[in-house]
């Protein structure tokens, strides 16, 4: 059968899918995707998947994949981070029996991205993403998508979108935000960009963010000329947001675990994650529960936790206290699934006589990544807690351990390492030299000697038994001896 292309393979194999549910690292495994897809979602993604352990780990890809074959659970995109076009493929000749499509995300801001030489810090080497992209269309049975941000230029974008298009992409999703544009930073996305690459290629183009509600989804859709929409931290915080609905917490919260139950193995920190984000604004106000949220070690303990938050929030509506919450800055009340609005990043006041003060808007600057001191203007909400949890920590950067790349796949590498290799790295390479590295373990080396000198020593032994098992020939008197014993011997 011929591999489908563009709008044919929209239509058909993902049939005209419009509402979308975002590739997650840790959060789109399978129950969230098919409570999502009980509650309006048409088409799902995998979490990210690293291609090169993807290639070398197998108890990775049946964790990530082949055990979360389900046939409720289609039509699904896997997706992938990668930077080397051969290890790309392997990866994705690998997952394209198990799905529709292959995704190459181009998309990732975060730091481990940064680090790994991925995602959206691939975005300037077009010569690299077209051999990719080109390799994956001529090799795989399955199309090949990608999902992208945008550049400040908007003519930029749209010269790239229409390389990645010319190279074999068959769909993109376009995230309207730029590579800067993310944590407290993050903003508006720009549905502007989006529509003028929906207008410059002849490919479906999915478009991603600033959805929160249903009413988003069909205002993006006429705004931008876009075929579906994706969302991922709307749906994080109402699974049913596709539906049209705002559901109580505690069903989708209790819905979500049965299918945990129903189709295990799910990852814990997983669960608890999916939790903090369906309860989040419930956990503002009973902040007990929500340390023995993040305390619990097992599924039943999470479950019980999210039954004491349903029925506090049921004794607080039979307080009618519901009608109190409306009033509130929530747009419902705090039980009920709802978006996470970001805070606005606060305004420093920069003093010069004590009046009229100077603002200065930090919307146009970006936190930097490395500050010197490690004050608590300057850290994150996430560094500040653990700092709270350790006060004699030094979160200072500089004084952080800078890592030296292994030399083969760029991941850190040990210290100490002989073959200077992560120990992935390392292991292949010790097994396939017959060798030691103490720093990671390794004992090839010391293992094989050892193999050997027991081998010599029961070759030995067992030649020393044979020589004592074996009859001694009785060695016969000497004719001198012969004649003395019988000069004494009486007459």
């Amino acid at each position: 059968m011929a591999k489908l292309q563009g709008f044919e393979f929209w239509s058909k194999t993902l049939k005209e899918a419009r509402f979308v549910v975002a590739p997650m690292v840790d959060q789109s495994e399978l129950a969230w995707r098919l409570l999502s897809r009980r509650h309006g979602a048409q088409l799902c993604y995998t979490p990210m998947l690293h291609a090169q352990v993807f290639v070398r780990d197998t108890n990775y890809r049946r964790e990530n994949l082949y055990s979360e074959v389900c046939k409720e659970d289609r039509p699904l995109i896997t997706q992938f981070c990668a930077n080397d076009p051969e290890v790309f493929i392997a990866a994705a000749l690998m997952a394209q029996d198990y799905c529709d499509a292959i995704d190459l995300n181009l998309g990732c801001p975060q730091m481990i991205a940064k680090r790994g030489h991925y995602g959206v810090f691939l975005q300037d080497e077009w010569e690299l993403l077209e051999k990719m992209i080109r390799l994956a269309n001529e090799k795989l049975s399955v199309p090949i998508t990608c999902k992208i941000r945008v550049f400040n230029e908007l003519e930029k974008t749209v010269s790239y979108a229409q390389m990645l298009e010319k190279a074999g992409c068959q769909l993109l999703t376009v995230h309207g935000r730029t590579k800067d544009q993310k944590g407290a930073m993050t903003g508006i996305a720009s549905w502007e960009h989006i529509k003028a690459v929906r207008k410059a290629v002849n490919i479906p183009v999915f478009a991603n963010g600033n959805i929160q509600h249903l009413s988003d989804v069909e205002h993006c859709i006429q705004e931008t000329g876009v075929q579906g929409v994706m969302s991922a931290e709307g749906n994080l915080h109402n699974p049913a947001l596709f539906e049209g609905s705002s559901p109580p917490v505690w069903e989708m919260a209790e819905e979500y675990l049965e299918l945990v139950k129903q189709y295990p193995p799910c990852t814990l920190s997983y669960v608890r994650a999916h939790l903090f984000k369906l309860w989040h604004h419930t956990l503002q106000i009973h902040q007990d529960l929500r340390e023995e949220l993040a305390k619990v070690k097992n599924l039943e303990s999470l479950a019980d936790v999210s039954k004491k938050l349903r029925l506090r929030c049921q004794e607080e509506i039979a307080k009618g206290k519901d009608v109190e919450e409306k009033e509130g800055s929530l747009p419902f009340p705090h039980w009920i699934c709802q978006p996470y609005v970001r805070p606005v990043p606060k305004e420093p006041v920069a003093n010069g006589n004590g009046q009229g003060s100077e603002v200065k808007r930090t919307v146009c600057q970006k936190r930097a990544l490395e500050d010197s001191d490690g004050s608590a203007d300057t850290l994150s909400k996430n560094k500040q807690k653990k700092r709270s949890r350790n006060p004699k920590k030094n979160f200072s950067p500089e004084q952080k351990p800078k890592y030296i790349k292994c030399e083969q796949c760029g991941n850190p590498k040990g210290n100490k390492c002989v073959f200077n290799l992560c120990r992935g790295c390392c292991k292949k390479k010790a097994y396939k030299e017959v060798a030691d590295c103490p720093s990671h373990g390794l004992r090839f080396k010391t293992k094989a000697e050892k193999l050997k000198a027991e081998e010599n020593n029961g070759k030995d032994a067992s030649e020393t038994e044979r020589s004592c098992s074996s009859p001694q020939p009785v060695p016969q008197p000497s004719t001198e001896l012969q004649e003395q014993s019988q000069a004494h011997l009486p007459l």
